[in-house]
């Protein structure tokens, strides 16, 4: 079994289009029924699950970019304006990641988890919002966004003790206002040439949130252990991800090979759609409600 942990994405095929919509309740007569079959499921969550929490995106229902790629890791460690223009943008777009909280597709996730259904649940979010509506039993496979950690000494602490000594930094950046971008990101473009980046308290090293930036490695543990609950459950459920990058379609390849059930509840196209069993093009939060009073 490859246990490759590379982040890089994709792009969808050039003639793709989203396949039609079906009716929640049409959907959840599947997926209940998917769900009876295959009792004891791994899931797999992307942004898809967030966006009714006001956390945008980053593809369209095709699987395409809306916006240009998120900050690649390297480009991060090594150039200080990357750094410089990465901490002035998140200074607005961090609080919308802080300020969210989670929503019914959030709470019914949890719901399946406490009925047994959902032995692992793995997001490719970084929001915890799974944490903060009852789920336990979760990995996160790209880490979270509300902790930072020294890229030196390995100096850890909460994210918004770092924001609050960046405005104290750069009071000049606290008029300004953008919209809001996926990951904490937002598109403020001004000069940032001056603006002064908080560095670890302990050494002067580099700061950055403990996320798996683009282009940089998901922990082989977290994938060791995904790979683990998907080969003891009995099938495996995607929802709310266009799986377009590899961090999350591996997943689905996996199992494929190990000849398990997939279900995917998504808006629109999946990288996956050739792969999986059941595709369920359908509105998420309420497709799982009415799953829920269907079990």
């Amino acid at each position: 079994m490859s246990l490759s942990t590379t982040s890089s994405s994709f792009p969808a095929g050039k003639n793709s289009v989203a396949t039609s919509t079906v009716s929640a309740e049409h959907a959840a007569q599947q997926l209940a029924d998917f769900i009876r079959r295959h009792p004891r499921l791994t899931v797999l969550t992307g942004a898809g699950v967030s966006t009714d929490s006001g956390i945008p995106d980053y593809r369209d229902r095709n699987g395409q970019w809306k916006r240009k790629p998120p900050v690649d890791h390297r480009d991060f460690m090594a150039s200080a304006a990357t750094r410089q223009r990465y901490w002035g943008r998140a200074l607005i777009g961090w609080p919308v990641i802080r300020n969210s909280a989670p929503n019914p597709a959030h709470f019914h996730l949890a719901e399946l988890e406490r009925r047994g259904h959902i032995d692992l649940l793995i997001t490719q979010n970084v929001d915890r919002l799974h944490q903060r509506a009852g789920s336990a039993r979760v990995i996160d496979l790209h880490g979270r966004a509300d902790e930072i950690r020294c890229m030196a000494c390995d100096y850890r602490e909460m994210r918004q003790p770092v924001h609050d000594r960046s405005y104290d930094l750069n009071p000049g950046f606290r008029h300004y206002t953008a919209e809001t971008a996926p990951d904490g990101d937002a598109d403020l473009e001004v000069d940032f040439s001056d603006f002064q980046v908080a560095d670890c308290p302990d050494c002067a090293g580099i700061l950055k949130p403990d996320v798996v930036f683009f282009g940089d490695n998901v922990p082989r543990e977290r994938v060791q252990l995904s790979m683990d609950s998907l080969q003891q459950s009995d099938g495996l459920l995607v929802v709310g991800s266009s799986l377009m990058v590899y961090s999350g379609f591996r997943f689905c390849r996996t199992a494929k090979e190990w000849g398990k059930p997939m279900a995917a509840l998504n808006l629109g196209r999946t990288r996956a759609d050739d792969l999986i069993d059941l595709k369920l093009n359908a509105g998420i939060g309420e497709t799982l409600e009415r799953t829920l009073q269907l079990l």
